[in-house]
């Protein structure tokens, strides 16, 4: 017999019982004495997030992850674009909140520019990320805009989160 049969033999033999995928562990490991902050409206999430993107000269898209008692269990920067722009993924969006067992969660960027008014690619986004959250029984609870010199927007606040 050739080696290549032997081998061929030896692979044909083995079962599925045989075949052991990987195995994933997914921890949430929380530091001691950290002090949480909750979020009762939209000043509170302007308060986390500015001091998270108020110096960052492209634009940051990020999320806020939340537990039932909207306490904020942390922050997950998503992406990061350029002057005006920031590709944004469900995907990429949810992956550490469902990590986080988060609740809901708090989407926010920053505009370099200092204009918070809203793009069309920003209500657009919101919505998309609306419904995937629905899907993942994750409530997208605001969308923030943050600008300059402690401007911002919150489309919740001004009516223009989608309606569930």
């Amino acid at each position: 017999m050739e080696e290549s049969e032997i081998v061929q033999n030896q692979e044909s033999s083995l079962s599925l019982n045989d075949l052991m995928p990987p195995v994933f562990r997914v921890q949430l490991v929380r530091e001691a004495g950290v002090k949480r902050a909750e979020i009762s409206d939209a000043h509170d999430a302007v308060a986390v997030l500015r001091r998270y993107l108020e110096h960052e000269d492209r634009e940051h898209f990020v999320t806020l992850m939340l537990d039932v008692k909207n306490q904020v269990i942390g922050i997950h920067t998503v992406s990061i674009g350029n002057l005006n722009s920031a590709i944004v993924s469900p995907r990429e969006v949810f992956k550490a909140a469902i990590l986080a067992n988060a609740a809901s969660i708090i989407l926010g960027h920053n505009h370099p520019s200092g204009d918070t008014t809203p793009s069309p690619e920003d209500i657009q986004v919101t919505e998309i990320l609306s419904q995937a959250g629905k899907l993942l029984q994750i409530d997208v609870l605001d969308h923030v805009i943050i600008g300059e010199d402690g401007a911002f927007c919150s489309l919740r606040r001004d009516g223009r989160m989608p309606r569930g």
